[in-house]
């Protein structure tokens, strides 16, 4: 396998964008006033895309060493079992109530934008975050206008 030809630009580009993704999929949920806002989503974006960065160029790395068994798939299966517990630990039920699902939900988003933007994979990240921006906006407003939704007799 001939190693992975990735420039500092290229580097920055992939960690950049996982960022500015992460940063506007946060923005919604600091707007609402919720602790998981914009700089967790930019981080867990970030570091997701630093350690898929990372694991594939390491595989790289060692693949021009001569024959080895690495799989970086297997960093995605990691990043996923941990931000399960991340998200897992943002949830909690109050009198009855389930809280902070959406912004568990949108924590495992910038999670996945982080891997397919270290990947390389911009098209799937732009596509992704189009969804989650809609998702979190557009969505709300139908939400609102839904009869007997708790959304509506709130406002």
């Amino acid at each position: 396998m001939p190693a992975l030809a990735l420039t500092e630009w290229d580097i920055v580009l992939r960690l950049g964008l996982a960022s500015l993704v992460g940063l506007v999929l946060g923005l919604d949920r600091e707007l609402r006033g919720i602790s998981a806002g914009i700089r967790t989503h930019a981080l867990v974006a970030l570091s997701s895309a630093v350690i898929t960065v990372s694991a594939l160029l390491l595989s790289r790395t060692l693949a021009a060493d001569g024959p080895v068994n690495t799989d970086p798939l297997r960093v995605v299966q990691g990043l996923a079992q941990a931000i399960g517990f991340v998200a897992a630990g943002a949830i909690f039920v109050s009198k009855g109530d389930v809280h902070n699902l959406t912004s568990a939900a949108n924590v495992w988003l910038a999670a996945a934008v982080g891997i397919a933007s270290g990947a390389g994979q911009f098209g799937l990240v732009l596509t992704a975050a189009a969804f989650g921006i809609v998702i979190l906006t557009a969505v709300r407003l139908i939400e609102r206008r839904l009869p007997g939704s708790e959304k509506a007799e709130r406002d």
